[in-house]
Protein backbone atom coordinates (compact mmCIF):
# COMPACT_ATOMS: atom_id res chain seq x y z
CA UNK A 1 0.00 0.00 0.00
CA UNK A 2 1.32 3.45 -0.92
CA UNK A 3 0.65 4.96 2.53
CA UNK A 4 2.75 2.21 4.16
CA UNK A 5 5.63 3.07 1.83
CA UNK A 6 5.21 6.74 2.67
CA UNK A 7 5.29 6.04 6.41
CA UNK A 8 8.36 3.77 6.13
CA UNK A 9 10.15 6.29 3.93
CA UNK A 10 9.41 9.33 6.09
CA UNK A 11 10.22 7.51 9.33
CA UNK A 12 13.49 6.15 7.95
CA UNK A 13 14.60 9.49 6.52
CA UNK A 14 13.65 11.30 9.73
CA UNK A 15 15.56 8.77 11.84
CA UNK A 16 18.61 9.02 9.55
CA UNK A 17 18.54 12.81 9.77
CA UNK A 18 18.23 12.77 13.57
CA UNK A 19 21.10 10.30 13.89
CA UNK A 20 23.30 12.41 11.62
CA UNK A 21 22.47 15.52 13.65
CA UNK A 22 23.23 13.70 16.90
CA UNK A 23 26.58 12.45 15.57
CA UNK A 24 27.42 15.94 14.28
CA UNK A 25 26.53 17.52 17.61
CA UNK A 26 28.42 14.97 19.69
CA UNK A 27 31.51 14.50 17.57
CA UNK A 28 31.88 17.89 15.98
CA UNK A 29 31.28 19.86 19.17
CA UNK A 30 34.56 18.37 20.42
CA UNK A 31 36.22 20.00 17.41
CA UNK A 32 34.35 23.26 18.04
CA UNK A 33 32.32 22.94 14.84
CA UNK A 34 28.69 23.44 13.91
CA UNK A 35 26.84 21.62 11.13
CA UNK A 36 27.43 24.27 8.48
CA UNK A 37 31.10 24.50 9.50
CA UNK A 38 31.46 20.76 8.95
CA UNK A 39 30.08 20.92 5.44
CA UNK A 40 32.22 23.94 4.52
CA UNK A 41 35.41 22.28 5.78
CA UNK A 42 34.45 19.01 4.09
CA UNK A 43 34.05 20.65 0.68
CA UNK A 44 37.10 22.89 1.09
CA UNK A 45 39.20 19.81 1.89
CA UNK A 46 37.97 18.17 -1.31
CA UNK A 47 38.72 21.30 -3.39
CA UNK A 48 42.28 22.35 -2.60
CA UNK A 49 42.06 25.10 -5.23
CA UNK A 50 39.56 26.79 -2.95
CA UNK A 51 35.91 27.62 -3.41
CA UNK A 52 33.90 30.80 -3.55
CA UNK A 53 31.10 31.42 -1.07
CA UNK A 54 28.65 30.88 -3.93
CA UNK A 55 30.18 27.50 -4.73
CA UNK A 56 30.09 26.55 -1.04
CA UNK A 57 26.47 27.62 -0.84
CA UNK A 58 25.58 25.27 -3.72
CA UNK A 59 27.67 22.36 -2.46
CA UNK A 60 26.48 22.66 1.15
CA UNK A 61 22.85 23.22 0.15
CA UNK A 62 22.77 26.30 2.39
CA UNK A 63 21.71 29.86 1.71
CA UNK A 64 24.27 32.61 1.19
CA UNK A 65 23.71 34.14 4.62
CA UNK A 66 24.42 30.85 6.43
CA UNK A 67 27.59 30.32 4.40
CA UNK A 68 28.70 33.90 5.02
CA UNK A 69 28.28 33.39 8.79
CA UNK A 70 30.13 30.06 8.65
CA UNK A 71 33.02 31.57 6.68
CA UNK A 72 33.22 34.41 9.18
CA UNK A 73 33.26 31.96 12.10
CA UNK A 74 35.84 29.69 10.46
CA UNK A 75 38.00 32.66 9.54
CA UNK A 76 37.82 33.99 13.11
CA UNK A 77 38.95 30.55 14.36
CA UNK A 78 41.86 30.59 11.90
CA UNK A 79 40.59 27.60 9.92
CA UNK A 80 40.06 29.36 6.57
CA UNK A 81 41.42 32.32 4.70
CA UNK A 82 39.68 34.30 2.01
CA UNK A 83 41.57 35.76 -0.92
CA UNK A 84 41.38 39.48 -1.29
CA UNK A 85 38.97 40.35 -4.06
CA UNK A 86 39.94 43.14 -6.40
CA UNK A 87 36.54 44.71 -5.84
CA UNK A 88 34.01 44.71 -3.04
CA UNK A 89 32.69 41.36 -4.23
CA UNK A 90 34.08 39.18 -1.43
CA UNK A 91 31.41 36.64 -2.27
CA UNK A 92 33.41 35.79 -5.41
CA UNK A 93 36.80 35.49 -3.72
CA UNK A 94 38.21 32.02 -3.12
CA UNK A 95 38.27 30.49 0.33
CA UNK A 96 41.04 28.11 1.38
CA UNK A 97 41.81 25.97 4.41
CA UNK A 98 44.68 27.15 6.58
CA UNK A 99 47.14 24.58 7.97
CA UNK A 100 45.04 24.52 11.14
CA UNK A 101 41.91 24.10 9.02
CA UNK A 102 43.50 21.18 7.15
CA UNK A 103 44.32 19.52 10.47
CA UNK A 104 40.77 19.94 11.81
CA UNK A 105 39.30 18.81 8.47
CA UNK A 106 41.46 15.66 8.52
CA UNK A 107 40.17 14.77 12.02
CA UNK A 108 36.64 15.53 10.90
CA UNK A 109 36.95 13.30 7.82
CA UNK A 110 38.07 10.38 10.01
CA UNK A 111 34.95 10.82 12.14
CA UNK A 112 32.78 10.97 9.01
CA UNK A 113 34.43 7.90 7.45
CA UNK A 114 33.90 5.97 10.69
CA UNK A 115 30.22 6.92 10.82
CA UNK A 116 29.67 6.05 7.13
CA UNK A 117 31.46 2.71 7.54
CA UNK A 118 29.40 1.80 10.62
CA UNK A 119 26.21 3.02 8.95
CA UNK A 120 26.76 0.70 5.99
CA UNK A 121 27.79 -2.32 8.06
CA UNK A 122 26.09 -5.50 6.92
CA UNK A 123 25.64 -4.30 3.34
CA UNK A 124 27.81 -5.31 0.41
CA UNK A 125 29.52 -2.72 -1.77
CA UNK A 126 26.92 -3.41 -4.47
CA UNK A 127 24.03 -2.98 -2.06
CA UNK A 128 25.46 0.32 -0.85
CA UNK A 129 25.95 1.52 -4.43
CA UNK A 130 22.34 0.62 -5.25
CA UNK A 131 21.10 2.30 -2.07
CA UNK A 132 22.91 5.57 -2.75
CA UNK A 133 21.81 5.57 -6.39
CA UNK A 134 18.17 4.99 -5.38
CA UNK A 135 18.36 7.62 -2.63
CA UNK A 136 19.77 10.15 -5.12
CA UNK A 137 16.99 9.43 -7.62
CA UNK A 138 14.30 9.74 -4.94
CA UNK A 139 15.87 12.98 -3.68
CA UNK A 140 15.99 14.45 -7.20
CA UNK A 141 12.41 13.43 -7.90
CA UNK A 142 11.12 14.91 -4.64
CA UNK A 143 13.10 18.11 -5.22
CA UNK A 144 11.35 18.47 -8.59
CA UNK A 145 7.95 17.90 -6.96
CA UNK A 146 8.71 20.39 -4.19
CA UNK A 147 9.84 23.07 -6.63
CA UNK A 148 6.94 22.62 -9.07
CA UNK A 149 4.20 25.24 -9.00
CA UNK A 150 1.24 24.27 -6.83
CA UNK A 151 -1.70 22.93 -8.83
CA UNK A 152 -4.61 25.32 -9.24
Amino acid sequence: MMTDQFEKFVNSITQLYRCIQKIKNREMTELGLKGTHVMCLFHLKRHEEGLTAGELSSLCLEDKAAISRAISDLSHEGLVTQEEAGSKRRYRSRIHLTDSGKSVAAKMVKIIENAVTKGGAGLSAGELETFYKALNVISSNLRAVSEAPAPL
